[in-house]
């Protein structure tokens, strides 16, 4: 069974532009994923054939009302639930076959995640709320304080190191959020409705935030969100209703020559 990379992996280097080439193998696969959801004798399919392919270097939203399945998709892919049939793909590394501690290895190493509550810990200052997860893969201090730094000037509050979250904004707290994603180079980004507790301009600026980050840190993101005004941002939109895809999916584009 193959393992999650060693910390410190670093993704390959994809084509420059807002979309990966069509010839590059894709980063996720997933294939026929259902999710039914079991309260006594009723039944809700929460996900139902689900089938996509996301590729480096892409940012892809993930649209729909509440209740549409984003959430659970999402949990199914970064293996925080399993699927009733169907695979999950990460990275070459099978996500519905994994043990618990093959789960742990890829959600600390390749998956990055960032929550619509922001998650940060109260009692720890930005920098320190960024060094949790470099702290757990045993990260060298000079490594890890070097990452910090890089990742908090990155997000543009390099100003702000010391303080905890209370004395910072919605919009600041969902940065360090974003930096702590990032702090040991996953592959993959999941987020599940990452401006839902932001107003609107603020949201857009962490939407631009992730699109820099695909760019830049060249991995690939998933992104949850029923607003239509952070839509335009992404290289592809997969719409669901009611556990399915509105409309096939599709692969994407080649990038413009820049």
């Amino acid at each position: 069974m193959t393992t999650p990379p060693s910390p410190g992996h670093s993704a390959a280097p994809v084509p420059t532009g807002r979309q990966a080439a069509p010839g590059h193998d894709p980063l996720v696969v997933v294939e026929g994923l259902r999710k039914v959801y079991r309260t006594g004798p009723k039944e809700v399919v929460a996900l139902h054939d689900i089938s996509f392919e996301a590729y480096p270097g892409e940012l892809i939203a993930i649209r729909g009302r509440s209740g549409s399945g984003k959430t659970t998709l999402l949990n199914l892919v970064g293996g925080l639930d399993s699927p009733d049939s169907g695979n999950v793909v990460v990275a070459g590394h099978p996500v519905t076959e994994l043990p618990e501690a093959g789960l742990l290895g890829l959600r600390r190493d390749v998956i990055g995640f960032i929550f619509q509550s922001f998650g940060l810990i109260p009692v720890l200052s930005a920098a320190e709320n960024v060094g949790v997860p470099l702290r757990l893969s045993r990260t060298p201090v000079a490594e890890r304080e070097e990452r910090i730094r890089m990742l908090l000037s990155m997000v543009g509050l390099e100003k702000h190191i010391n303080q905890r979250p209370y004395e910072l904004s919605g919009g600041q707290q969902q940065r360090v959020a974003v930096a702590r994603a990032l702090a040991n180079r996953p592959r993959l980004l999941i987020a599940d409705e990452p401006t839902g507790q932001l107003d609107s301009q603020t949201g857009r600026q962490i939407m631009r935030l992730l699109r820099a980050v695909v760019q830049s840190e060249g991995v690939t993101a998933l992104v949850a969100t029923h607003d239509p005004s952070l839509i335009t941002l992404a290289d592809r939109v997969l719409e669901l209703h009611d556990g399915a895809f509105v409309t096939p999916t599709s692969p994407p584009k080649t990038p413009t020559p820049a």
